[in-house]
């Protein structure tokens, strides 16, 4: 007889699970409006909302907007991780660079990047790149500091014998530091992935920039509320498949690492 590996027994049913859980929150979202608990203006039923979501989705010009967003997310994660890297290296290796650059670090990184829009406005008006002035400020300090962190990271002995068998500067970075700094940049992309998203849509909405945010605002200012929820959920999917995607990024170039490995079953 064939044993069912425990692997796939663990995924399947945390995928019942989800489906489990999933229903149950649908059932509870419908019932909510039916028993009268909210009125159906404030949260309509699940039902039209739905119906309003698949409208959206065999409509063009809703995908035009939806890559709109994207093309916004993408290149202001792009801009950011790139700039991330590579000032989050230089400032990592050099000890006075980074114990002169924490107090500006600790100042600037809790600004909110929403009190930055006026600022963007003013420099690119209602365009997108003013948008990502925002995307790109939220998303760099998830990376940057990330990188610091796993830069400072790389154990002293093991960079002390590096030295000694006469490994140059570029051998290095490749055998020593990126090792131990990529796990700490795969959880910063992650992080900042998601954060790009919420602000890309945040930009749009209060810029006006066209995309998802603006049709959420615009979809509010109509008092369209079935047709606001749905563009709600469409954030809510592309928010778990930017993590799905990344997850399964993370878990592909770090399954040398036992934080990975430790995922799965022995």
């Amino acid at each position: 007889m064939r044993v069912f590996p425990t692997r796939r027994l663990r995924a399947l049913r945390k995928a019942m699970l989800g489906v489990v859980g999933l229903t149950g929150f649908l059932v509870v979202w419908q019932l909510i409006p039916t028993l009268g608990l909210i009125n159906p203006l404030y949260l309509p039923y699940v039902t039209d909302v739905l119906e309003r979501l698949f409208e959206q989705l065999v409509d063009l010009a809703f995908w035009r907007r939806l890559g709109s967003t994207m093309t916004s997310w993408g290149i202001g994660l792009t801009v950011a991780t790139v700039a991330a890297v590579v000032l989050g290296t230089v400032v990592g290796l050099v000890p006075f660079l980074r114990r002169a650059t924490h107090t500006v670090v600790e100042f600037l990184r809790p600004i909110p990047s929403v009190a930055l829009i006026p600022i963007a406005v003013l420099m690119f008006g209602i365009q997108r790149q003013a948008a990502l002035v925002i995307i790109v400020y939220a998303s760099f300090w998830q990376v940057f500091v990330q990188v610091i962190y796993g830069v400072a990271d790389v154990d002293v002995v093991a960079r002390d014998t590096a030295r000694s068998f006469g490994l140059t500067r570029r051998e290095q970075l490749s055998h020593l530091v990126l090792p131990t700094t990529l796990p700490y940049l795969m959880t910063g992309l992650r992080l900042a992935a998601a954060v790009a998203l919420i602000l890309a849509i945040t930009a749009e909405m209060v810029i006006g920039n066209p995309g998802l945010g603006r049709m959420i605002e615009l979809s509010r200012s109509a008092g369209d509320a079935a047709g606001l929820y749905a563009l709600v959920v469409v954030t809510g999917l592309l928010g778990l498949m930017v993590n799905i995607v990344f997850r399964f990024i993370e878990r592909r170039v770090l399954s040398w690492h036992q934080s990975v490995r430790g995922e799965e079953p022995l």
